[in-house]
């Protein structure tokens, strides 16, 4: 059984490797359970796609990626103590394809200039973040196919203004889905 501070990666080639992180309040990985529907509905996306985790924390959406097969990824995280966590678990699995970027994940966005195939969005439930983080992606982070992951409180309204839900499901509190941007 895994620590409270640990999360194992469900497929690739880091199959069963654990991501250790702080014992912080505020971090909520993705349920394994989660993690191998989201990532059964992202398998054929995956493979040399270049990749966004914007709110890391355990980093366990974007090591996940790396593991099956995403060129690039790209962790935003902002608390000093999870990135040194995110460093260490990179070195340990040698992921060098994995990018870590320490900033306020709404102000890297508007200096972002890059755009990316799948971007996972999971900032904290209370930080009302969500909206604006799918309005900033839209205008200047998402690619034209590109696809959005994003988990919200499951009873919380939400608008996705400009977007698709493509897929959708419910684990507990925690309700996920997949979103596509209209015209990008």
């Amino acid at each position: 059984m895994a620590l409270k501070n640990e999360v194992r990666i469900i497929g690739g080639k880091w199959k069963r490797r654990k991501l250790r992180f702080p014992d912080t309040p505020t971090l909520r990985p993705t349920l394994d359970r989660v993690r191998v529907t989201v990532f059964n509905w992202l398998i054929a996306r995956l493979d040399d796609a270049i990749c966004l985790d914007l709110y890391a924390g355990s980093g366990a959406l974007g090591f996940e990626a790396a593991s099956r097969g995403a060129r690039e990824v790209t962790l935003v995280e902002h608390d000093p103590i999870v990135v040194r966590a995110l460093e260490e678990n990179r070195e340990r699995l040698g992921a060098m394809n994995v990018e870590i970027v320490r900033s306020d994940a709404q102000r890297w966005l508007v200096s972002n200039t890059r755009r990316f195939d799948v971007v996972f969005l999971d900032p904290p439930f209370s930080s009302g973040e969500l909206e604006g983080s799918l309005a900033s992606l839209r205008e200047r982070g998402l690619a034209a196919e590109g696809v959005v992951y994003a988990e919200l409180p499951a009873g919380a309204p939400a608008r996705f203004d400009g977007f698709e839900v493509v897929k959708e499901s419910r684990a507990g509190d925690t309700r996920y889905l997949l979103l596509v941007a209209n015209g990008v």
